[in-house]
C-alpha cells in the first residue's frame, strides 16, 4: 500500500517554532517523517494510539522529548498520514 504524508498548517507552524529552539532536531524530525512514510508502525517510532481528548489520533516519538501527533486515514489504494502537531510531550498532549 502506498503512503502519503500531509503536513497541516498547524504542524508547519509548530515545526518551525520547535526547530527554532533546537536546530539540531530538524534533521532528526525530517528523518522520522521519512521513516513514517516507509513504515508507520516501525518499532523505532513507538507509534501508539492516544486516549482522552486526543482519542482517535496517534503519536510517534522523534527524539527524547519530541512527539508527532497524527491521524491515519485509509483510502482504497493509499494510506494518508496527516501530521497535526509536533512538540514536547506536555505541549502536544
Amino acid at each position: 500500500m502506498r503512503r502519503e504524508v500531509v503536513l497541516t498548517p498547524k504542524f508547519k507552524r509548530a515545526f518551525r517554532k520547535f526547530v527554532r529552539h533546537n536546530k539540531k532536531l530538524q534533521k532528526q524530525i525530517e528523518d522520522t517523517i521519512e521513516q513514517m512514510q516507509e513504515d508507520i508502525f516501525s518499532t523505532t517510532l513507538n507509534t501508539h494510539k492516544l486516549i482522552g481528548n486526543l482519542e482517535g489520533l496517534r503519536a510517534s516519538i522523534c527524539g527524547y522529548d519530541c512527539r508527532i501527533v497524527f491521524s491515519l486515514e485509509h483510502n482504497s489504494a493509499i494510506e494518508v498520514i496527516i501530521l497535526l502537531d509536533i512538540g514536547r510531550h506536555d505541549e502536544v498532549y
